[in-house]
């Protein structure tokens, strides 16, 4: 099966690589179409096509310089080029199935998803369910699930919710979201000790970072490391930990974090913190449950669900800094819970794996080829 992944706007090349490599692995003949990634190097394909064709410059701009305002200018201008490349790189390689993971700019993107959709069997992943960003986002997006074929989401809250926003609910494909890592990789064969709480990932406001800082008076002799690239400013959530006298236990670790460096991050966490105000899915959750890191999460998305499924740490309501806290201390003082829920991380891990996503977005292919 010819099978072409996009990813335009290069949002999120670990899950791109995995799904790709795990499809190619499966005999499929895949090619992802991105652009350039702006905070590191892209994983090196692995049996499949990775080819960088939207927004070339651009994208080489917010990598030198991810401040700059003149790159959305430059974005504007290369727009209709980059699409004008995405078709014809869709005819030359003619695929069975195109698989749509991140749109660039929703609205004007529709006007060639409906083209596409028309032409071939299209699948959209919603990782970021209705766009969450109000009743007009929410509006657009359902215009993308009504063109597209089938609509992939990660759990089962998403599919509850689309089918409430009115997306028809057979077209609806829950695939869970899997790990990165491997679950027998490095450090998920070390039991997790100590007392060190890991935030890790792009530092965006709506993943909470304030919310766990003011937790923390309430969760002593703890260490924070926080790591990942600013997407959004942390200056407000430095002076908050100053304010609170915590600033001393905060190790930032700011910047781009290279692949080679995420199992030592994890080694030395106890537990990794999610306190997310809003999600469908992360990244970060599969990092961790590949490297059998225990998972303190806000009740978001497939978040909750994942966690609680496999008993693989603590849930809690987003936005509650006293409840994060308490779940928090429930894991550091007690050792036995501490090893518990590593063990339930490691169970996700083996259980969530890139061969069966694959397995099931291969059976979603052929169910739309079928008819």
């Amino acid at each position: 099966m010819r099978v072409v992944l996009l990813d335009l706007p290069s949002y999120t090349p670990p899950y791109d690589h995995e799904l790709a490599s795990a499809l190619a692995r499966r005999g499929h003949d895949v090619t992802l179409l991105t652009s350039p990634f702006p905070f590191g190097e892209a994983p090196r394909p692995a049996g499949y096509r990775r080819d960088e064709l939207f927004f070339p410059a651009s994208g080489r701009m917010r990598r030198l310089a991810p401040r700059s305002r003149l790159r959305f200018a430059v974005k504007a201008i290369e727009y209709l080029p980059s699409v004008a490349r995405l078709r014809r790189r869709l005819a030359q390689l003619s695929p069975d199935v195109v698989h749509v993971q991140w749109l660039a700019l929703p609205r004007r993107d529709l006007t060639w998803l409906r083209r596409l959709a028309a032409e071939r069997p299209t699948v959209f992943t919603a990782h970021d369910l209705l766009g969450r960003r109000g009743e007009r986002s929410a509006e657009l997006w359902r215009e993308v699930f009504d063109t597209v074929q089938r609509v992939v989401v990660h759990s089962r809250r998403a599919v509850a919710e689309l089918s409430a926003a009115g997306v028809d609910g057979e077209r609806i494909a829950r695939i869970p979201h899997a790990s990165f890592g491997g679950s027998t990789a490095g450090p998920a064969g070390s039991a997790p000790n100590g007392r060190s709480l890991l935030f890790f990932g792009l530092l965006r406001d709506y993943k909470g970072l304030d919310v766990l800082v003011r937790a923390l008076p309430d969760i002593p002799e703890t260490r924070l490391v926080v790591a990942g690239d600013t997407l959004d400013s942390v200056e407000g959530v430095r002076e908050l930990a100053a304010r609170l006298g915590v600033a001393d236990r905060i190790e930032w670790r700011l910047g781009f974090v290279p692949d080679d460096e995420v199992p030592g991050l994890m080694a030395r966490a106890s537990a990794v913190v999610l306190p997310y105000r809003r999600a469908d899915s992360s990244g970060v959750l599969a990092t961790a449950l590949g490297h059998g890191r225990p998972a303190v999460v806000s009740d978001v998305g497939s978040l909750g669900e994942t966690v609680t499924e496999f008993a693989a740490g603590r849930v809690v309501p987003p936005g509650d800094a006293q409840a994060l806290a308490v779940a928090c201390r429930s894991l550091l003082e007690d050792p036995s819970a501490l090893v518990d829920a590593a063990r339930g991380a490691v169970r996700a891990g083996a259980a969530l794996t890139w061969d069966a996503a694959a397995e099931a977005h291969e059976r979603l292919y052929l169910e739309l080829l079928g008819r």
